[in-house]
């Protein structure tokens, strides 16, 4: 497998639109599929949080793992059209930041006969509040994601205690 070669996905990137500056928090996520290949219904999605100036797009990388469990990397050149069709929609940037030594860290969660989806973003977003805090000298200390479900639960426990329905 070779590294992601630098370029865009789609058109022009959020970060040449919006120029140098503050860098928001990074983070990468692995979204698994059943299957051969990424369901393209979520590039809109994903599409909408880059236009919106929620996040911008450094990197993807596509970890496929077969039947019987090896796992390979997927260039964007190799998927179906429908699916190559729904990326074109999606501007971004294809740093190679991923890149091969990925895979098999990836490729080692990725359930037999799988597809792996994995995005690394910046969370443009808090571009502003974490140069403010960088700035003032401070540094994160901690940070966790929280599942839906629990939150959920939580919530409905606290609306429950308040005597809210929720």
């Amino acid at each position: 497998m070779s590294a992601p070669s630098a370029g865009h996905v789609g058109g022009v990137s959020d970060r040449a639109r919006r120029g140098s500056g503050a860098t928001g928090p990074v983070e990468w996520v692995a979204i698994v599929f059943d299957g051969e290949g990424v369901d393209p219904a979520v590039v809109p999605a994903l599409a909408g949080l880059v236009d919106a100036g929620t996040i911008a797009i450094l990197d993807l990388l596509i970890v496929a793992k077969d039947a019987d469990g090896a796992v390979s990397a997927v260039e964007l050149g190799e998927l179906d059209a429908e699916q190559l069709a729904a990326f074109d929609a999606l501007d971004g940037d294809v740093l190679g930041l991923l890149s091969e030594q990925d895979v098999p860290i990836v490729g080692e969660e990725v359930p037999p006969g799988s597809t792996a989806l994995v995005v690394l973003w910046e969370n443009v977003w808090a571009a502003a509040f974490a140069q403010t805090v960088r700035a003032a000298g401070g540094v994160l200390l901690t940070h966790d994601r929280i599942p839906a479900d629990i939150v959920e639960q939580a919530m409905a426990a606290a609306a429950t205690d308040a005597g809210v329905q929720v």
